[in-house]
């Protein structure tokens, strides 16, 4: 596979993307690596492949193909794709916690000599370096790092660097109990989603609305912590996003916890009673934890609408609408009507499942 071929191959693989057909694009991407003696195609297959592979929380497969693009950056012998490539590398170490890894890529990125890319890449570097001192709660060298991110993204008016930095200074001062800044920053971050993120990817929007959604829950504004946190979810089951389906899923946790919310406990009490009395044997206290279960499902409405099977036992693709309701993705898929099946709104657009 020539050149030409493997940018046409790549641009394809993004459309699919782009399209939430990530196994395809994935596939598409993976046949390129086969294929393509062109270094250049490769190293660029490569850096969609860590990007998707971040977004759908395979950080492991994400750490592997960064260690083989900064193998291709040294045989092209570019300082630009090693810098490019190190940063992958950051970034893989900072998603599987390995802070100390990360600030070492870091600085190694920071110390390449006069590279093209280190002016819009410079910004990122200091991002992923805020993150990880961050996790290692040294917070002095996390907001120093987080500013320099700011002053790239200011001078080189990169907004959707801003953006980013912003969502992160949402967690710093979250975890410093500063609760006004951590909800400042991230409405921030949502005004630029607004203001400048039309092409943006939809990620973008969904980070800012979970971090607004923490900091909300944390001065007690629980309704609009709701709000912001079932906007989210619904973007991260739209596009496969598992680390945010993950950490909304926490935040719901905590709201309802904050409101005191006994059903969800009791749902959680009854799952764990039921496998304790099933390992034990005990059949009539089994019976019983079982259908109380139930009940909660059905309180709750942990159910899918249209089969009536509870989500969440079973690892299932899940789909949610405009509604804010949410089913199997294959549910819906087989159903093909075009309103939601719960409440007969017609918000099921064409090419939205």
């Amino acid at each position: 596979m020539g050149q030409d071929q493997t940018k046409q191959q790549i641009a394809k693989g993004l459309q699919l993307y782009q399209s939430n057909q990530t196994e395809k694009a994935l596939q598409v991407w993976t046949k390129v690596l086969e294929k393509s003696s062109d270094l250049v195609g490769r190293f660029r297959v490569l850096g969609c492949l860590v990007t998707a592979h971040s977004e759908m929380g395979r950080y492991k497969e994400m750490l592997k193909f960064a260690v083989v693009q900064i193998d291709t950056a040294r045989e092209l012998e570019d300082a630009d794709f090693l810098l490019e490539s190190y940063l992958n590398l950051a970034r893989s170490n900072e998603k599987l916690c390995e802070f100390h890894k990360t600030i070492s890529y870091c600085k190694t990125c920071l110390g390449l000599p006069g590279t093209r890319a280190a002016t819009q890449l410079g910004g990122q570097v200091s991002l992923s370096m805020g993150n990880a001192f961050l996790g290692l709660s040294l917070f002095q060298k996390a907001l120093e790092s987080f500013e320099k991110a700011l002053r790239y993204a200011h001078n080189n008016d990169d907004t959707m660097l801003e953006c980013r930095v912003c969502c992160s200074l949402g967690s710093f001062y979250a975890q410093v109990k500063d609760y006004e800044k951590a909800l400042f920053f991230p409405c921030k971050a949502a005004e630029l989603v607004n203001d400048y993120g039309k092409a943006w990817s939809l990620k973008y929007r969904a980070m800012s609305q979970y971090h607004m959604a923490v900091a909300y829950r944390l001065l007690g504004h629980l309704g609009s912590a709701m709000e912001c946190c079932e906007e989210s979810m619904k973007i991260a089951l739209q596009h496969g996003d598992r680390p945010l389906q993950a950490l909304c899923l926490l935040c719901f946790a905590d709201i309802h916890r904050s409101r005191g919310d006994l059903e969800l406990s009791q749902l959680k009490l009854h799952c764990l009673s039921e496998s304790i009395y099933r390992s034990r044997g005990l059949q009539r206290e089994l019976r019983a934890h079982v259908v109380r279960f139930h009940e909660c499902v059905e309180e709750t409405e942990l159910y899918c609408g249209l089969c009536g099977e509870s989500i969440g036992e079973k690892n299932s693709r899940l789909q949610a609408l405009p509604c804010s309701h949410i089913f199997h993705l294959r549910c819906l898929q087989n159903n093909g009507t075009r309103s939601c099946p719960n409440c007969y709104r017609s918000s099921v657009k064409p090419g939205f499942v």
